[in-house]
């Protein structure tokens, strides 16, 4: 099998043929509107009730399927790549437990809003409410994590429905969005009439350009800001926006600090780049926000992890809140400026008319703190640090690599040691925090980007909740290359269960887990292992050097911990610093 392109046109000829009126099953008009929408991979897992789905792509060679071997497998792996792509993510499967076992990554697309088109069958019509076999009210289950749901009652609906899916996935804030397909309706024939035309849904209607006169308040109060600070997050990613925001901050001349959502959205070379803020965030970016005079929240939520106690953050600020879902804005912060409307369109207006902000002396002392307190371990000759293993990814490819993680320590050192500089290229589980992303994320996030070295980086508990998705790499060739930082523990449980719990470590020992190596070489994969520098450095090369999948097992020390933290109730001035306290 070879992988998807996703900057392929779809051809005249091809769209000449999907449009045809033939009359054909709601599987094939399915198919074919698919295709329409530009979708070039789907991930799925057949079933009972999505058969006429899969029969429908027996022998079709327009449509690109990929197997995997779990639904929480192809949903994330839909995530990764809509993620590094920008385009809607698409996986399919069957109703009842296959349904249910997208739920996990449904909510983990819902909290960093990325376009995900889920489809699920059900059981027929006439069984719906009934209890039949392997049914499940999904529409009514994911609710509260999808932007929207679609029960298909009439065939006749279905051009109708996935072409406004794709529009509610991708605009506004993105988000999932669910079609739920009957197995008799799957079935069901029509006259397919495909729908091409502009996308109207009454109560729908995003904020994209801002409010001029509210954009003028807050350009207004950047000239006379003297320590601004520019909060910049995932929305910035989201709007294609990392240029735009580049040209804002030199032109403004803020330093900018990039939650973990928006890694990447603001080169990390750039001398006005701070670090990331919050739990696990740099010494200077914390510190600036609590000593900043103007906040610019530029398409943030302000979540808790990048807070602290909210009653004591940002004290001293006057807070803009620019996002283009209006009901973010107050819910957590209390906002000066509220600003609604996409980052992009504001960033490219705010650049025509932004002045200098009186900053020099606080970009002198935002300097000198960089140098004053780096992000640093205490390195060893005797065990591998994981500070250390990120470092030498980090330099081996210039920070250019699109890097997935899963969840906990490994996630927070990514974040610190890994310098992104363009953004989509860090995908990782944000607002949830799903452990089991990290792996299938990259299978994604590869198919979409074909051409790119995508570097999986886990721990060797995530790892363990998405082993089986090796097989997909081994049959498919896909290239990811999967990075385990094995400290045989689960290290983020551990640390907090060190810091916070008197050291009463509870159920955290990873005891009984594979030879990772033998675990890769078993599914068909290449293994490699390594417990020291010079052996990470040789199997590193390795691996860069091998074309297909490779696993690496980085044994670390077990007892490391991420700092600098901030524990939960704190004000992000009270950080403990750990090595270099």
């Amino acid at each position: 099998m070879s992988i998807s392109n996703p900057e392929q046109v779809l051809t005249e000829e091809l769209k000449a043929k999907l449009m045809v009126p033939d009359e054909i099953t709601g599987s094939e008009i399915l198919l074919r509107c698919l295709l329409l929408e530009g979708v070039d991979c789907v991930f799925g897992y057949p079933g009972g009730a999505v058969l006429y789905i899969y029969d429908a792509m027996h022998g079709n060679p327009d449509f690109h399927h990929l197997l995997t071997r779990h639904e929480q497998g192809a949903i994330h792996a839909a995530d990764g790549y809509a993620r590094t792509t920008g385009k809607a993510g698409v996986c399919i499967a069957t109703s009842g437990p296959g349904a249910t076992n997208l739920v996990t990554g449904i909510a983990t697309a819902y909290m960093d809003s990325v376009p995900l088109v889920v489809i699920t069958g059900n059981v027929a019509s006439t069984l719906i409410g009934t209890d039949a076999f392997q049914e499940a009210d999904i529409t009514g289950i994911t609710l509260p994590v999808t932007k929207h749901s679609y029960l298909v009652r009439h065939v006749e609906d279905l051009p109708r429905i996935i072409h406004e899916a794709f529009h509610l996935a991708n605009t506004g804030r993105k988000g999932p969005v669910l079609i739920d397909i009957p197995k008799d309706i799957s079935n069901h024939k029509t006259v397919f009439k495909p729908v091409t035309e502009p996308v109207h849904i009454r109560g729908y209607n995003p904020t994209t350009d801002p409010n001029k006169a509210q954009v003028t308040k807050m350009l207004a109060a950047i000239a006379e800001s003297e320590r601004p600070v520019i909060l910049a997050g995932g929305g910035v990613v989201s709007a294609d926006a990392g240029y735009e925001l580049l040209k804002f901050a030199e032109k403004t001349q803020i330093p900018v600090t990039t939650t973990l959502m928006g890694l990447g959205g603001f080169p990390s070379a750039h001398e006005l780049w701070m670090g990331m803020p919050g739990m696990h965030g740099t010494y200077t970016a914390n510190k600036a926000i609590q000593d900043a005079d103007l906040l610019l929240c530029i398409g943030a939520r302000f979540d808790d992890r990048v807070t602290g106690n909210l009653n004591g953050f940002a004290p001293k600020a006057k807070i803009v809140h620019i996002d283009i879902d209006p009901a973010e804005i107050g819910k957590n912060v209390k906002v000066d400026i509220p600003v609604v409307g996409n980052v992009k369109n504001l960033l490219e207006y705010a650049n025509t008319k932004a002045k200098q902000a009186k900053s020099a002396a606080w970009l002198a002392h935002i300097q000198q703190s960089k140098l004053d307190y780096p992000l640093t371990y205490t390195d060893s000759d005797d065990e591998l640090k994981p500070q250390y293993v990120i470092e030498m990814i980090n330099e081996s490819t210039k920070g250019e690599a699109i890097i997935t993680t899963d969840v906990g320590q490994h996630q927070m050192w990514a974040a610190q040691f890994y310098k992104f500089q363009r953004p989509r290229s860090l995908v990782t589980s944000g607002g949830l925090g799903t452990m089991g992303f990290g792996f299938p994320s990259a299978i994604g996030a590869q198919m979409g980007n074909p051409d790119k070295l995508v570097v999986s980086i886990n721990g060797d508990g995530g790892i363990q909740m998405c082993s089986q998705e090796l097989a997909v790499c081994a049959i498919n060739n896909i290239p990811v290359k999967i990075v385990i930082i094995n400290n045989q523990v689960l290290g983020m449980v551990r640390q907090w269960q060190e810091l916070i719990y008197d050291k009463r470590y509870s159920h955290i020992d990873l005891q009984g887990s594979p030879d990772f190596v033998k675990l890769a070489e078993a599914y068909g994969v290449k293994g490699l292992r390594a417990s020291t520098k010079e052996e990470a450095q040789k199997v590193w090369q390795e691996a860069l050097d091998t074309p297909g999948p490779v696993l690496i097992d980085f044994r670390v020390r077990k007892y490391e911990n991420v700092y600098p933290m901030v524990a939960q109730g704190k004000t992000l001035d009270e950080m403990i610093m750990g090595d270099a306290e």
